[in-house]
């Protein structure tokens, strides 16, 4: 436990002090084979935080050698171990909130309070597959014609990459390491370059949690691709779960393909935020602030385009305004900030140029709209209206906290407008109308519909997409069910023909 200083907090010196700088190979700590490392800075000031041992490809081949040296043994431990481990891991990570929120707001800029949330919701993950450990259930019946009682199981799929993002550094951990454990896979876990802080403390709970050697290794560098490649090749890897953007998945996809090798991929989103004319508008605009703002608008989940009614749109465009400048900007670390940096400057660029774009194309800025001069990655809290459904800011997602508002007159019009994108992850729909929910569900694309929710996130609920925005699910019951594979046992009925 890292002491705190006189007022309470957490003191980051002695905290970034503590951490591990090297890569976690079977159980040890290493420097990395090249002997080069990376910084990682405070997108806030731009402040180096710790110096990190890069990985390279022969590291990534000695962190499987590690994973795969003990899969066997690690299969055989019995679900009660793999839950204890998982349960005391919960307990840890919980009682050390405050340094994984103080390390995820250094490394990537989201406001205290948030990250605080997050330690919370990741926390949860590993309660929750601890909870599933021991309730992967098979199933046993005789096939229709007799002769034959079938009998099914669950086996852990074998040794996991699993690659993360910067956005959710404890969150997407703890999302893909818990179903881990609890199914009884071993893991190469590659972090994002630019948070990997979290993870190097996130590895030490876990062996502090009693994981074995072996079962988790993390390696992190500034060539993912030079970490990934000779994984995804190498036959002894049987699963690839990556959080990221489509265009990288679509990459690990095509190279899993080789392998025919598992897949979990968590890609982008363009989600809607639809708003009827019936809707609480009060509760709608808190639910827009909750899906745009939170994680700075960095989130795949976060809402992008704002279809309101027309009925409404004015009403519902005021207090959306009101609602965003409100907001206070800057160092995540200052009490009383809601809007955190975002991660890098090539993303602010981003976002600027998404907003450019959209002037371009009839959008009227009504509030911000410009990046904030001086020290750190900031961004003003803005809000469109008016863009083309033909500006980039339309089809692509905004990662950062940029709110774009359109109108539409009906139903099947808000339903068309929503779906006009490869993307379908997360969704929204304000509407006090309950049969509207049932035809909103079968008519939107998407793997999530928050109904009247603007947060919906949920260790026990299977969080994923379809289309471009990925494969398989994570959380819930289904969660689990992705590191393993169904063998079906077939056992000669011994009453057949007598």
């Amino acid at each position: 436990m890292i002491m705190a200083d006189t007022k309470g907090s957490v003191n980051t010196t002695t905290l970034l002090d503590s951490l591990p700088t090297g890569l976690f190979i079977g159980g040890q700590w290493r420097e990395a084979s090249s002997g080069e490392s990376f910084e990682v800075c405070n997108p806030a000031t731009g402040e180096v935080l710790a110096t990190l041992s890069s990985a390279n490809s022969d590291d990534a081949v000695a962190a499987l050698d590690a994973a795969a040296k003990v899969q066997k043994e690690w299969a055989r431990t019995s679900a009660r171990e793999r839950s204890e481990i998982l349960t005391r891991a919960y307990q840890l990570v919980t009682e050390r909130s405050e340094e994984f929120a103080t390390l995820m707001t250094l490394e990537m800029g989201k406001p205290l309070a948030e990250a605080r949330g997050e330690v919370k919701y990741g926390a949860e993950y590993l309660r929750w597959f601890a909870e599933e450990t021991v309730r992967q259930y098979g199933h046993t019946q005789e096939v229709p014609e007799g002769g034959i009682r079938m009998v099914t199981r669950r086996k852990p799929v074998g040794p996991c990459l699993l690659i993360t993002p910067w956005n959710f550094p404890l969150a997407m951990a703890t999302r893909k390491v818990g179903p881990a454990v609890a199914a009884g896979c071993t893991m190469v876990l590659k972090p994002a370059e630019l948070t990997p802080l979290t993870t190097q403390y996130f590895a030490q709970t876990m062996v502090e949690a009693g994981l074995p050697a072996g079962v988790l290794n993390v390696v992190c560098g500034t060539d993912p691709a030079a970490i990934s490649e000779p994984l995804i090749a190498d036959p002894r890897l049987r699963k690839v779960s990556f959080t990221g953007s489509t265009t990288v998945g679509k990459i690990l996809m095509k190279q899993a393909a080789d392998s025919v090798l598992r897949t979990s991929m968590e890609l982008g989103g363009n989600a809607p935020f639809i708003v009827f004319e019936d809707a609480d508008i009060d509760q709608a605009v808190a639910g827009a602030m909750a899906a745009k703002m939170r994680n700075i608008g960095e989130a795949c989940t976060a809402a992008n385009r704002f279809l309101i009614h027309s009925e409404v749109v004015e009403e519902f465009t005021e207090k959306l305004v009101t609602a965003m400048e409100a907001l206070t900007v800057g160092n995540g670390m200052d009490d009383g900030v809601d809007v955190g940096p975002l991660i890098e400057e090539k993303a602010r660029k981003n976002v600027a140029s998404l907003v450019d774009d959209a002037k371009g194309n009839g959008a009227e800025v009504l509030t911000g709209g410009n990046a904030i001069d001086g020290d750190g990655f900031f961004f003003q809290p803005t809000v469109l209206r008016g863009a083309s459904t033909d500006s980039r800011i339309f089809q692509e997602e905004i990662f950062g906290p940029v709110a774009s508002i359109y109108e539409f007159t009906d139903e099947d019009e808000a339903i068309e407008l929503a779906n006009s994108t490869p993307y379908g992850l997360a969704s929204y729909v304000f509407s006090e109308d309950p049969d509207r929910l049932w035809r909103l569900a079968d008519g939107l694309e998407f793997g999530i519909v928050g109904y009247n929710a603007g947060v919906v996130s949920n260790a026990a609920v299977p969080f994923g997409g379809v289309k471009h925005s990925g494969l398989g699910r994570e959380g819930g019951a289904e969660g689990i069910d992705e590191y393993t594979e169904v063998q079906y046992i077939g056992v000669r009925d011994p009453y057949a023909n007598k």
